[in-house]
């Protein structure tokens, strides 16, 4: 969701090239071959027919067009998959699972295939670190030039050097980078010192636009003017909000900083787009054209270990099978309906 101070700076996010997985299907790599690749991708939903082009960012809404239920994408518009729960860092505020787990790339790849035929227009790579798995580049280049999905990332961009953006380049879209304050404050809870960072962000700008992510809490609430700031003075297009979510029964924004940033979120007149996700837009002045596609229509997540779950921090979630994340879905979707009516 975007907040009204910002336009829409929706950019979720072509070369697949490089040697296969190893093992990898002569059978999945031929049909994934014969695919043509979109640029503009269609959607028909609720609220109407959504074109996306995945390389400029652009979102048309039509909706003056009414679509027949039966034609609606069956996939959710976006999707996050874990990809590795390792990471080199240890953030204080890290709600991703801590137990080894890593995806295998025909899998990876499979999902892929079903969520675009489906009607997805963009999956999100993170983890943990997913630039810490083994087959991060190839399974990014498979989705950029063998499926009409927008690729993007979450990284805390550290593992960013030259070699990896030679490796990525026109197989990303949009690159998310996380920043949890600025000096004393990033380092003291990345512990990595800022000014690497911010020179990391120098190459990020060459891979790709990319994106600030900020988790907002008691210790982050006083940086976000010079967070705003230094984001804009390095070229990012967007600012997300992230207010710090429980870990465990845990930690998780307070009721005054919370406060704060609402009334801070109020008052910002800045000229860089903000966004915050459904679920922590409550009290944020948001500006959603897609209202009548949220919860499962709007995003799911799957996790290293392979369930999908309405979001990444939610714990439970549901397994996806030998028959495919769609089914998963529906499972997970009349999960959903059943915990509603209890």
């Amino acid at each position: 969701m975007h907040l009204p101070a910002a336009a829409n700076a929706d950019r979720p996010g072509d070369r697949l090239g490089g040697d296969e997985p190893s093992g990898a299907p002569s059978a999945l790599r031929d049909s994934a071959a014969a695919r043509p690749r979109a640029r503009v991708k269609i959607r028909a939903g609720p609220s109407g027919v959504h074109v996306f082009d995945r390389h400029s960012g652009l979102n048309l809404l039509l909706d003056e067009v009414r679509v027949r239920s039966h034609l609606w994408a069956a996939a959710p518009r976006q999707v996050s998959v874990a990809l590795t729960n390792a990471c080199d860092l240890a953030c204080p505020f890290c709600y991703a699972p801590k137990h080894p787990a890593v995806l295998d790339v025909e899998t990876v790849a499979a999902w892929l295939d079903e969520l675009d035929a489906a009607g997805c227009l963009g999956v999100g790579f993170g983890g943990g670190e997913p630039t810490l798995h083994p087959r991060f580049a190839w399974i990014c280049r498979y989705a950029a030039e063998r499926t009409g999905l927008a690729v993007t990332f979450t990284t805390h961009a550290h593992r960013i050097d030259e070699e990896l953006v030679d490796s990525l380049r026109c197989a990303v879209h949009f690159v998310r980078v996380s920043m949890d304050g600025v000096g004393h404050t990033y380092s003291s809870s990345r512990g990595r010192p800022f000014g690497e960072f911010r020179s990391r962000l120098e190459t990020v700008r060459k891979l790709a636009t990319f994106g600030i992510n900020f988790v907002v809490n008691s210790s982050t609430l006083a940086d976000l003017d010079a967070a705003i700031s230094f984001a804009r003075d390095v070229g990012a297009a967007e600012f997300l909000l992230l207010p710090e979510r429980s870990v465990a029964g845990r930690g998780g924004i307070d009721a005054s900083s919370a406060q704060a940033l609402r009334q801070w979120v109020g008052q910002y007149r800045g000229t860089l787009p903000l966004s915050v996700s459904e679920g922590d837009a409550d009290g944020m002045p948001t500006c959603s054209p897609l209202e009548a596609e949220g919860g499962l229509r709007a995003y799911v997540h799957i996790d290293a270990s392979g369930a999908l779950k309405q979001a990444s921090f939610v714990r439970e979630g549901v397994r996806i099978g030998a028959d495919g994340v769609m089914r998963a879905l529906a499972r997970l979707q009349d999960t959903v309906v059943r915990q509603a009516r209890q």
